[in-house]
Formats: C-alpha cells, structure tokens, sequence
C-alpha cells in the first residue's frame, strides 16, 4: 500500500527536481493527446462519458417511452433533473443506437442567442477579403474593360452554420440535436426557439438578397460537422425533424408555449446503478468495484447536500490510481458540497 505522501509530485519543499516524469496518464476525460482533428474529441473528455457511457446506458421504463414519443411525434424533448443525472447521455444513446452519426451539441450560456444556433456570417473576413483582392487587382494594372468576379459568387465561404441549423439541413435520416442547460440562458431564447423548432426551417438573409445572382440559387457553406453543403434560394428546410434534446437543471420555468411543443421527461436522482455505470464508463469494471463504498457513501451525502458525480469520478479516479492510503479523507476533500453557506 502507498505511504501517505508517496504519491504526491510536488512536495513543497522548495529544491527543484524531475518528479514531474513519474505523473501517471491523465483521466480519460482530460487527456489532450492524439485527438483526431476530425472526431468529437470532446465527447470523449467531457465529464458524462457521452461515446462510453452512451453504449452501457440502459434507459428506465418511463424514459424509454418518452424518448420513443418524442420520435414518433417529431417533438423536442425537454430532459429536467439534477447534473450527472445522465441527461446528456441520453442524447448519444439515442444516436448511438439508430446510427444517426455524431451529436450536434448547442451548449448554451447566459449570452447564447438563437443566431448562434442557426449560423454564423463573418462580414468582417468577407470585407477585408474583397478589399485585399482591390488592391491587388489595382496594384496588377487591371482596367475596368478587365474581368471582373461577382463579390457575391463566394458568400457561402464565410458561412457557417450552427449546430441548430446544421440539424435541421434536408437529409433522409434525422439528426440529433443536444441543446444543452437551456436555463442558463437568456430570457428570450426558449421564446426564440419556438418558431423554428416548430416549422423546421429558417432562412439567411445574406443569402436570401442575393439568391438570384447565385448559380442555380445556390451557395455552398459550412456545416457544423465541418463539411460543405449547398443552401438553395437562402433558406434551409428539414426533410427529417432532428431528434431535439434541451436539458435542463431545472434551474427556472420554461414559458407555456415552449412547454407545450416539447415532450417533458422528469429524470430522479441517479441511483447506485447508474453511477457505477458512469464510473465504468470511464474508469473500467475494476475502479467500479473498488469504488463501490465511495458511489455508497456519495449516494448517502446525496440526500441532503449538493454534490456533483464529476467529484465523484475524480475521487474515485485519485483514490485508484495514486492514493490509496487515506483514500476516504482524500475523498472526502474532493467531493465538497456545492451549496455550502459561505
């Protein structure tokens, strides 16, 4: 067994040394290295276990059937419940098991806009771009008999869309959408929402003024998935309605009618058996049996004060790889209450 103090790599005692060589690897889900620029690295290091924990998620009756509803009605799914609750999990479950490719994940902040979730226009690139090109045709001598390319033939260069407006591009297979911690936003945005979850389309007017001077009407942008894909006579219309998750801490009320266009899914507090399902995701089937106490003593704590399942897959993690003596003090300092009186 480690010695108190064996594990520690800084020691504070003031004289250099190479000790940094002996840090373990990191937490799956804070390890930077050999990402796939072409992958959602982040599904993988975000806290949630998505990709893993995705595969192991073994839905309850009740949830089962509103997801199910929510996919026959073509609905948004509003999830409520406290964080670790494994309301963004559901989301790549979902996607995971029909084959519906990587989740568009809209996380949202008090200053998200709907905007942001449809596209972006960067006019700023677009005008210097378009000022560069003056003067390097003036600086070549062009003449006004000379050619000359329509500036708005490369618009959709400067385009890009959303995760919202990249779910809603016409496919034959339905997207799936994660509008993450939506009460957290701005007043106005669950409002902002509706028009367009309900009629599966929006239009760019950068696009739309200049429709007519586009070949064929088109323009080809990016999409958040990073690829290209052409928007026709400026307007973006679903073929196949996304499957829209909002989560929610349930932090605030939602206005009526946004209430009344999702379907609402209450998840409780996680039990014994779906944190263990959380540690496994991340940790393995080993560190879920050797935290079995901790996942014990924080379903415990759980009851009265409020904790984060992020502590507790650090505790665990810590407490497995390099302390185990003192393990349940070290625990302990790890997993503090959120809502402690300052």
């Amino acid at each position: 067994m480690t010695e108190p103090g064996e594990w520690l790599i800084y020691r504070g005692a003031g004289e250099p040394h190479g000790g940094i060589t002996q840090l373990p690897p990191p937490p799956p889900w804070r390890d930077f290295a050999g990402r796939d620029a072409s992958s959602d690295g982040s599904a993988d290091r975000r806290l949630g276990g998505y990709r893993h924990e995705a595969e192991l998620h073994r839905p309850g009756a009740e949830e089962l059937e509103m997801i199910n509803a929510a996919l026959y009605l073509r609905r948004p799914l509003l999830v409520t419940g406290s964080p670790g609750a494994g309301k963004s999990t559901l989301a790549h479950s979902v996607a995971h098991e029909l084959g519906l490719g990587r989740v568009l994940r809209w996380p949202i902040v008090s200053r998200s806009t709907l905007l942001e979730g449809l596209y972006h226009y960067d006019a700023i690139a677009r005008l210097q771009d378009v000022q560069i090109a003056a003067h390097r045709a003036s600086a070549d001598g062009a003449t006004e008999g000379g050619e000359h390319q329509d500036p708005s033939a490369d618009i959709g260069s400067y385009i890009r869309l959303g995760p919202l407006g990249t779910a809603l591009l016409p496919s034959e297979q339905p997207r799936v959408l994660l509008i993450d911690e939506l009460d957290k936003s701005d007043i106005d945005l669950p409002n902002d929402l509706l028009n367009v979850l309900e009629e599966g389309e929006f239009g760019i007017p950068e696009l739309e003024r200049i429709a007519d001077r586009l070949p064929d009407g088109e323009a080809e942008v990016l999409t958040d998935d990073g690829t290209k894909v052409k928007v026709k006579g400026g307007r973006v219309q679903c073929r196949a309605f996304p499957f829209v998750v909002l989560t929610s801490n349930g932090e605030r009320d939602f206005p009526a009618p946004l209430m009344r266009r999702c379907i609402h899914l209450e998840l409780g507090r996680p039990d014994h058996q779906r944190l263990a399902t959380f540690v496994r995701a991340h940790l393995g089937d080993e560190a879920a049996r050797a935290g079995n106490d901790l996942i014990a003593h924080f379903l415990e704590r759980s009851r009265s004060e409020l904790i984060s399942t992020d502590q507790l897959l650090n505790a665990i993690y810590l407490t497995d790889t390099a302390a185990p003596a003192g393990r349940d003090r070290l625990a302990d300092l790890l997993i503090q209450r959120l809502d402690r009186p300052r």
